[in-house]
């Protein structure tokens, strides 16, 4: 089965894009997207975000997927959270309350900051080269999945008789000392339905050690078919090296859309935008074959479609594409109830403290 993504983020990733969007300062703006992918059966919502400046303002994607997910059901909510100025002890409790609120349907999109300017938002340190990013991103990461294991399943136990609420001998100090990070932990927030939420990782030469010991899902951004499965390949070479299996990491290939019979024209008339990975403008049709070579091609394991314009993009998504997909034997209707992980045929993962090993270590 092809895996289905479907990346939002304000008025979409065109830049002109907003001159067409709705009020995307409303929550009733961000639950019609949700919806609309949810309608569409994809296995999760990625919801951008950056410390970049862009056209117009922007939104934070955590408290966005917190508030769609209550009443949007049966989707996985990925926000991105970049973890360059942000501390892993956050990030950590951001997630999973998500994955509590959401019952089991979060995940974490790590991202890095790269430029001057975003460093100067902040005014703690400069901006640093692609290499020292990820390797704080993978110290992040690791500090963020140990504090979703600082908890026990049990370790909440409301004992009204005693006054007990937690037994804390099933609560655990990380104690973590790094390069980046020194937190002791333990987190502030009990252990998830999903125990770790996915972690998606965008491929770059940098983040290949993040991919590696962390990812579950990677999004690959490239300009062709080849491209994208030679990004497989290191992908899967990079996670075989760490010890993993690399069957257990979905490689997703994003898509940049604009479906329509006057696509091209559209995006002519917002004004010049370089791809920044494969782009289909035009039928919907001529999505769904680039989606099926792609799969049976072996040059990923399904897609992450983008669109340029939003809201409107989504339709032809969820009324042509999706299924398209399905009578193509590409896609298949998932039972409610399932978790992100089980999506993602992955389990629930056992706890740090109570077992060997955690992957990734």
């Amino acid at each position: 089965m092809a895996y289905l993504a479907v990346e939002v983020s304000g008025a979409g990733r065109h830049p002109g894009a907003w001159r067409r969007a709705g009020p995307v300062l409303t929550p009733d703006y961000h639950v019609e997207l949700a919806a609309t992918a949810a309608r569409a059966g994809v296995d999760f919502l990625a919801l951008g975000d950056s410390f970049a400046g862009q056209e117009g303002p922007t939104l934070d994607a955590v408290a966005i997927a917190a508030r769609v997910a209550p009443v949007v059901p049966e989707i996985g909510l990925v926000p991105t959270v970049t973890v360059t100025h942000t501390e892993p002890f956050h990030i950590s409790k951001a997630i999973a309350t998500l994955d509590l609120v959401s019952s089991g349907r979060a995940g974490w999109e790590v991202a890095v900051s790269r430029t001057a300017a975003e460093a100067e938002l902040f005014g703690r340190k400069a901006a640093a080269p692609a290499a020292d990013l990820w390797r704080e991103a993978a110290e992040a990461a690791e500090v963020v999945v140990r504090l979703w294991d600082s908890w026990e399943d049990d370790a909440v136990i409301r004992d009204a008789a005693t006054g007990r609420y937690i037994d804390r001998d099933k609560l655990h100090y990380i104690d973590f000392t790094g390069e980046f990070f020194s937190v002791k932990g333990p987190s502030i927030t009990p252990r998830s339905p999903q125990a770790h939420p996915l972690v998606v990782v965008r491929e770059e030469p940098d983040s290949l050690p993040v991919i590696a010991a962390w990812a579950d899902v990677v999004r690959v951004a490239a300009p062709d078919l080849a491209a994208a499965h030679a990004a497989r390949d290191r992908v899967r070479a990079a996670v075989a090296a760490a010890g993993r299996d690399p069957e257990s990491v979905a490689v997703l290939l994003d898509i940049e859309t604009h479906l329509g019979a006057d696509a091209a024209r559209e995006l002519d008339a917002l004004g010049p935008l370089e791809p920044s990975s494969l782009r289909v403008a035009g039928s919907a049709t001529a999505l769904v074959d680039v989606i099926e070579e792609a799969v049976r091609g072996g040059a990923a394991d399904g897609v992450t479609l983008v669109p340029l314009v939003l809201p409107g993009g989504l339709h032809p998504i969820a009324d042509e594409v999706a299924p398209a997909l399905v009578d193509r034997e590409l896609r298949t209707t998932m039972p409610p109830g399932f978790t992100l992980r089980e999506r993602f045929g992955l389990a629930r993962p056992a706890n740090f403290f109570t077992a060997t090993t955690i992957s990734g270590v």
